[in-house]
């Protein structure tokens, strides 16, 4: 399998139909990885003879290639991951399963699990079939709501080769009346602190404006709070690195999503970004007011 000094960099790019696999894997190729897509599971491990290429290798598979078994590749992921000459990154691309029936219906494709049935039927199967893998997975990125940049931004942070060995901190506000996203590494509740929605002033504005933040402040736990928590996350920063992590996901929720959690999002990816740490920050509720006037065609499309 080659000379174990130098390792075969592989990402396994995988998801159910519709999530944005072909997206991922253009993304990917962009980013200097060799591109092999839909090879059948039998011929993965013979891309592992001989010497290991410079550049790191994204298989693209799900349920349409031509072998394709769940428990093979589960297999197939499990013995990768045992060899020391392979260094495996599994990326599944999530989504919502009203979004994959949405994106069918506008496409109007067959399901490749019910091309006689009606598209939905064919998703509930690949979510189910997926669910093992799915939990294997290093990398998770939900696309239900995602452009094709916002997927390409962060592919970039865990997989643009110029960046490795570097931790990308990605800071994520929610409303846990949507429940919380997908892929988060940790999650910090901010319900406790006051709430800007009850003030008429500041309801129609979110946590990025200073009125919104002035008010949080006058909250006697919030200054406790913010200090605590940087101090915890920059703590804890370093830690993953040594685990080899290419990137961190965390998560500030509060009921609305508006004012609390943007703000604490907003404060945490300064503080960090002063600190020397890569950020992004996206603010999902947010996010999901300003897509009501987006064209569909904006949204993250295809395999």
């Amino acid at each position: 399998m080659g000379d174990p000094l130098q390792e075969f960099r592989l990402v396994l790019v995988t998801g159910p139909s519709g999530a944005g696999r072909t997206t991922a894997i253009r993304v990917l190729e962009d980013l200097g990885h060799e591109v092999i897509d839909n090879i059948p599971l039998s011929l993965v491990p013979r891309l592992l003879e001989g010497e290991a290429p410079e550049r790191p290798i994204a298989l693209g598979l799900d349920v349409r290639n031509r072998d394709f078994n769940a428990t093979a590749l589960i297999e197939l992921i499990d013995g990768m991951g045992r060899d020391p000459a392979v260094s495996l990154q599994v990326l599944y691309l999530d989504c919502a399963a009203g979004e994959l029936v949405r994106r069918y219906s506008e496409t109007r494709r067959r399901h490749p699990l019910a091309p006689a049935e009606t598209p939905d039927e064919g998703i509930a199967r690949e979510l189910d079939l997926l669910a093992p893998i799915r939990a294997r997975a290093d990398h998770l990125i939900d696309t239900t709501e995602l452009s094709p940049h916002d997927l390409k931004q962060d592919l970039a942070q865990w997989f643009d080769p110029g960046r490795s060995g570097v931790l990308a901190v990605s800071l994520q506000s929610f409303s846990y009346r949507r429940g919380i996203p997908r892929g988060v590494d940790m999650v910090f509740d901010c319900r406790f602190l006051n709430n800007p929605h009850w003030q008429p002033g500041l309801r129609a504005l979110d946590g990025r404006d200073a009125r919104v933040l002035d008010y949080l402040k006058t909250d006697p736990r919030f200054e406790e709070f913010v200090a605590r928590l940087r101090e915890m996350i920059e703590f804890l920063l370093p830690a993953h690195v040594k685990e080899g992590k290419a990137h961190l996901s965390v998560g500030f929720g509060c009921t609305g999503g508006q004012h609390r959690s943007v703000a604490i999002a907003e404060l945490m990816g300064a503080a960090l970004a002063q600190a020397g740490w890569p950020v992004s920050k996206r603010h999902r509720e947010l996010e999901r007011k300003a897509a009501t006037v987006a064209a569909p065609a904006d949204k993250v499309t295809g395999a």
